[in-house]
């Protein structure tokens, strides 16, 4: 695995400006078998820096995709509920305002088990899944939802469009844009893709609600750009696609979801957002000069209480084997001294053990069994689903405790 430094990944510049070190950290989402406890793991340096010149937010090391995504990836997003609500939400939106139907195609990057596209698929649309990771794809596959195993790129795109003569009606990327280390090949691919009168829908996770809500978390080698409607902007002019519109969502702690096309139609939403970041100074990189000092405040908040907690004999356990508690534990050091054990709701999970403090992941039956006396929840974007979820641990006596935006406990 070669890990190696980047110039901008959008706009090529090479005077990026450091906002963050988050340290050296295990990759996220590399949960490890008991045979793996015994090797050593991947780390990498997880420093974020701005773009002056795009106003691109990025983390300075890429990691190698296959690494990242092909090996044993355990995120399957049908295992949330209210992501399965979201995005259904979100197809049904998209096929009333593109009126598809058997002759239409709906494409999809990183469409991982077919979460989406079965919306779709249900109501006779034909569709087409692309995603690297084997244990998603082929669960997609068993559903009936046609799946390519590999990464999206502009080669990929080349090859469907003019070999195999499809194109997209409506082409889809959920939370993967931040993932690309080729930025400008996978818009060119989707430029490519699309039918004249195509639309693309695309969900990322906002950088402004990152700063100003102190999402560090979210911070982690999967991710390797945080996005303002600016530099979007941007990077898709660049390659003839017009951001045409725009919504805020509150997935992943808050996301934008774009709307896309060739054709230049920008409606009011893109322009006032976009005057909006302006106002608040998105742009610049004194805007994100308070946002480290913020992160070593959770930071130090967070360690005293459970340190104080372990202090009065207090037992704690961790709900979420999410890639942001990788980022969040290695960070403030939060290992076996402090916390028990780790509880998911997904089952590939279990067994299985955290990067870096190697701690056993379990079913979250195993609180109402075990009983701990506080929770903290690591997978803190779900915390009312959370809630709903362990109402019988919460009647009993037990308690949660919520990192992010700021230390409290339910």
């Amino acid at each position: 695995m070669e890990a190696k430094k980047i110039v901008c990944r959008s706009c090529g510049s090479e005077h990026l400006q450091p906002i963050l070190s988050l340290g050296t950290t295990p990759l996220a989402d590399r949960l490890l078998t008991k045979k793996q406890l015994e090797t050593p793991e991947i780390t990498a340096p997880l420093d974020l820096v701005f773009c002056p010149e795009c106003t691109l937010t990025q983390i300075t090391v890429s990691v190698s995709p296959d690494v990242l995504f092909r090996e044993d990836y355990p995120y399957f997003s049908s295992v949330s509920q209210s992501l399965l609500k979201h995005f259904a939400d979100s197809a049904e939106a998209i096929m009333k305002r593109k009126k598809l139907d058997k002759n239409s195609l709906v494409i999809e990057a990183a469409s991982n088990d077919g979460y989406m596209l079965k919306n779709f698929q249900e109501n006779g649309i034909p569709v087409l899944g692309i995603d690297p990771a084997q244990g998603p794809a082929e669960a997609a596959t068993k559903k009936g939802i046609p799946t390519l195993c590999t990464f999206f790129t502009e080669k990929l795109a080349t090859q469907l469009h003019y070999v195999e003569e499809r194109a997209a009606d409506v082409f889809l990327a959920n939370n993967v844009l931040a993932h690309v280390p080729d930025l400008n090949g996978f818009v060119e691919g989707i430029r490519i893709l699309l039918k004249e009168d195509g639309i693309a829908v695309i969900e990322v996770k906002y950088v402004v609600d990152l700063v100003e809500h102190c999402e560090f978390d979210t911070i982690y080698h999967q991710h390797l750009c945080y996005f303002s409607l600016i530099a979007l902007d941007k990077l898709f002019r660049k390659h003839g696609l017009f951001i045409n519109d725009v919504e805020k969502v509150s997935t992943q702690g808050g996301s934008l979801r774009i709307f896309a096309g060739k054709q230049e139609e920008v409606k009011d939403s893109v322009k006032n957002l976009i005057i909006e970041e302006i106002e608040k100074g998105v742009d610049k990189i004194e805007y994100y000069k308070d946002f480290a000092d913020r992160v070593h405040k959770i930071k130090d908040s967070l360690v005293d209480l459970l340190q104080d907690l372990k202090h009065n004999h207090k037992r704690i356990a961790a709900y979420g084997a999410a890639a942001k508690a990788t980022t969040l534990m290695s960070y403030a050091g939060i290992d076996r001294n402090l916390i028990d054990y780790v509880v998911d709701l997904n089952t590939f999970k279990h067994g299985r053990y955290m990067g870096g403090n190697h701690l056993p992941i379990y079913s979250p039956d195993r609180l109402l069994e075990d009983r701990p006396d506080y929770v903290l929840l690591l997978a803190w974007n779900f915390v009312d689903e959370v809630m709903k979820q362990q109402k019988e641990y919460l009647d009993k006596g037990g308690h949660f405790i919520v990192p992010v935006p700021e230390v409290r406990t339910i």
